[in-house]
């Protein structure tokens, strides 16, 4: 039987924590969360059982795992401190028998996204972003049809333009929207996106380092590294579709609270074909994954055992081709309603 694993880590510090030890994280305040986490050794936390190809019938097992570093320690600490910890990680998955490991949230934008780690390791190594990109795009789609926004006529907000999930989006969604505005924190890495996308035959092209300016927008999509929301409720326009792809989010809870008028949607959440059992709550309800933890599946699923999507830049033709394998083998997006 073929074997995948998926690497996790905290991202909301008490909250995680608690769902595998819940005594521990009554007592610790969550600085020492933080500081401690350096010093944890790699976590197991389940087994996955029960994904089963819509195509084939083929049945694949899995494991989730945790690497201990909080969001917060990924982005303060050396990215040498990071990779250590990821291919200790990664290291119980091979002990586990796993084919291929997938890197979930900060462990797969650390650095040099993936590839120091997939050196260190004898299985292959996938970020999951491809489908990630993939869901994004799809569910920002179905987002606006349930907003009445015509895409062709819309402007459309990335935010977080500049990285490798935001740019690969804005590439695929260029040739269909009016207009597209890139929002970034610097004007230069948003000049070199810009040129990018206009050679992917975007009609317009603007770009800002406020995140004021998605006021404009009638869809957005974000997707950045923050470790706390920056989309607040006075930032989007009235009746705007919105797709939030970042784990932590980077839409403040507030948005869903005080503004009945926007749809925020969670485009990087899939439904898991079969009678999948993640036998561990990380948050999502029964039966739903993460697209970045469905790519890793679909590769087990097709028996590739390699590394797909690597690196700081996504090839938009595998982006098609892992949305392509996933429809084939069952798995979808979640009903937005």
């Amino acid at each position: 039987m073929s074997s995948f694993a998926c690497v996790i880590h905290p991202v909301s510090p008490k909250q995680d924590v608690a769902r595998k030890y819940p005594l521990l994280a009554k007592i610790l305040p969550t600085p020492l969360v933080h500081f401690f986490s350096r010093f944890w050794p790699p976590v197991y936390l389940s087994r996955i059982t029960g994904v089963r190809s819509e195509a084939t019938g083929k049945e694949i097992e899995g494991w989730l795992l945790a690497c201990p570093l909080t969001a917060e320690q990924m982005m303060r600490s050396p990215h040498q401190t990071a990779y250590k910890k990821i291919i200790q990680t990664g290291g119980l998955a091979q002990e586990l028998g796993a084919d291929i490991m997938g890197l979930l949230a900060f462990t797969s934008v650390i650095g040099d996204g993936g590839v120091t780690v997939a050196q260190n390791l004898n299985i292959p190594v996938t970020t999951g972003r491809s489908l990630t990109i993939a869901a994004a795009v799809e569910g920002l789609e179905q987002a606006a049809q349930h907003q009445n926004i015509q895409p062709q006529t819309a402007t459309v907000a990335i935010v977080g333009a500049t990285g490798s999930i935001g740019l690969a989006c804005a590439k695929l969604l260029a040739p269909t929207v009016a207009e597209l505005l890139l929002v970034g924190r610097s004007d230069s890495h948003l000049a070199g996106a810009e040129a990018q996308i206009r050679e992917s035959g975007a009609r317009r092209v603007r770009s800002s380092t406020n995140i004021e300016a998605i006021r404009e927008a009638d869809m957005v999509l974000s997707t950045t590294n923050a470790t706390r929301p920056i989309i607040l409720p006075e930032h989007l326009k009235h009746g705007a579709a919105v797709c939030d792809v970042a784990l932590p989010p980077d839409v403040s809870p507030r948005v869903t609270q005080e503004r009945d008028d926007v749809l925020v949607i969670d485009g990087g959440v899939m439904d898991v074909p079969g009678e999948v059992d993640f036998h561990f709550n990380f948050g999502l309800a029964p039966g739903r994954a993460y697209a970045c933890m469905a790519e890793t599946m679909v590769l087990a699923l097709e028996g590739r055992r390699e590394s797909y999507s690597l690196g700081k830049q996504i090839q938009i033709e595998r982006v098609r081709e892992i949305a392509k394998l996933a429809r084939k083998h069952g798995f979808r997006l979640n009903d937005i309603r």
